[in-house]
């Protein structure tokens, strides 16, 4: 029975499942909103309010803490300038998941896990450009005809 097992294997041995989620923190905070499978959603959430809560503690030692999961500079100053403090107000829940439907190719379920006080603007998408209209070509009579070239003789 697996009482009191708390963590979920994703398949993956410890050591690529601790860098999976480390990497899936650091490209939540990088974009404030990633697409991943459902059971991955789940495993980073506590994550990424564990490191939240020590953006929110700011001391020299949270820092080193939080680099030593993340492994990510840029992710660490991000987190501790601007999403703890956005999040100082809140005492817990800084994240969301928002399930998807499945995903067309092997049918896992999708969620999109984002930080709850940002608002994601996502980008329209580009209008598709239509191929310009060509020319009319001119009929092959009006083409000015050449005598062919003499042929050599061997």
């Amino acid at each position: 029975m697996r009482h009191r097992k708390k963590t979920v294997k994703l398949g993956r041995t410890t050591a690529h499942r601790d860098a999976l989620l480390a990497n899936q923190v650091c490209s939540l905070i990088e974009h404030s909103r990633i697409k991943t499978t459902l059971a991955k959603a789940k495993a980073v959430r506590p994550l990424a309010e564990k490191m939240v809560t020590l953006g929110k503690r700011g001391d020299l030692h949270a820092r080193r803490l939080a680099a030593g999961h993340l492994g990510q500079k840029d992710a660490v100053k991000k987190l501790f300038a601007e999403i703890a403090p956005r999040a100082a107000a809140r005492k817990g829940g800084y994240t969301r998941i928002i399930k998807l439907g499945p995903r067309q190719s092997d049918s896992a379920p999708m969620a999109f896990i984002e930080w709850v006080d940002t608002i994601v603007i996502e980008p329209a998408p580009e209008p598709e450009k239509k191929p310009a209209k060509k020319a009319p070509r001119k009929p092959a009579a009006a083409k000015s005809e050449k005598a062919p070239a003499p042929k050599k003789e061997s």
